[in-house]
């Protein structure tokens, strides 16, 4: 359908893998389990959070946002993903398309914040234990959060809207998802207002956060090593260990996919790194912090131990 000089199409197909045919049924077994396993280990995380008393330091309310963000975004992508794997036909509706995009960029841009905001509590955890109290008490760490949660999805909005607004030239996406560099990779001409925003929210999102993180982290390391228990060192390492794997894992693949020159990998290696980014890294969130942190693998014996088929296992 077209209109003056925009474009608007009311289908999309969805190139995805399916150059490698064979890898169809790989695919779909792998993104299947680790989605099922990243809405378990999730939803198990948040109704621990909510059900135990002894996790409500703001860390675990960050954490809990943070699984949140994790089953937003997956949902996002992988059910499309699945069924166009088994599917002669891929495609997705302009509105499924439009909700993806912006389901995409406003939960990546969420867990962008929230980790950026769970190095400084751990950064007044470790460095100001005193004042932590006062700093990040509850009604601050709602305030954080909302705020997280608030800018992500108006900027993301802001993107999504511009993006679809720009005249196509064609309807076939070179992406399993409607991932918004490859729906521009279709425009007509260059949009320099959309070159615009999309630089500035990737600076703001990501090497800004990333510099914050870093330099928190050069602070926490100085003090925990000025730690004279080893078991406090080690505490502290626990707690930050598995945060800082979290970061390295997420923005890892976020950099290499939005802050590369466009010519450095092919759309291959692209549709591979958002595949890891979208569905291996949240599956591994819940996972990292229940082995890293001892009062989560309690708190998770404690929940399931009032469970009486918990409780029938565990006395056979």
């Amino acid at each position: 359908m077209q209109g003056g000089n925009l474009t608007i199409w009311s289908l999309f197909l969805l190139e995805g893998f399916s150059r490698y045919p064979t890898l169809d049924i790989v695919l779909f077994v792998f993104s299947l389990v680790t989605y099922l396993i990243t809405l378990l280990g999730s939803i198990s995380l948040i109704l621990v959070i909510i059900l135990d008393s002894c996790l409500q330091a703001s860390m675990y309310l960050f954490l809990g946002n943070l699984s949140l963000v994790d089953i937003c975004y997956t949902s996002a992508s992988v059910p499309t993903l699945l069924v166009n794997l088994l599917s002669s036909q891929k495609t997705i509706t302009f509105s499924g398309c439009a909700v993806q995009m912006y389901l995409s960029l406003s939960m990546g841009s969420t867990e962008c914040m929230l980790l950026a905001m769970m190095v400084y509590d751990r950064y007044v955890a470790i460095c100001n234990p005193l004042r932590y109290p006062i700093l990040l008490n509850r009604q601050v760490c709602v305030h954080m959060a909302t705020a997280s949660w608030v800018t992500s999805c108006l900027s993301a909005l802001l993107e999504t809207s511009f993006a679809l607004r720009v005249p196509l030239c064609g309807n076939l996406i070179d992406h399993f998802t409607c991932e918004i560099l490859a729906v521009l990779q279709l425009a007509r001409t260059d949009s320099l207002l959309m070159d615009v925003i999309m630089l500035v929210v990737s600076v703001l999102l990501l090497p800004i956060p990333v510099l914050l993180i870093c330099i928190s982290y050069v602070f926490i390391l100085s003090t925990v090593l000025r730690i004279s228990s080893a078991e406090g060192r080690n505490q502290a390492f626990s707690t930050s260990g598995a945060h800082l794997t979290v970061v390295i894992l997420y923005y890892g693949a976020a950099l290499s996919m939005y802050l590369k020159p466009s010519s450095s990998t092919s759309q291959e290696v692209d549709k591979i790194i958002s595949l890891l980014c979208g569905v291996l890294t949240p599956m591994l969130n819940p996972i990292i912090y229940r082995l890293r942190n001892k009062e989560v693998k309690d708190a998770m014996r404690k929940v399931l131990g009032q469970i009486p088929l918990y409780q029938a296992h565990e006395r056979l």
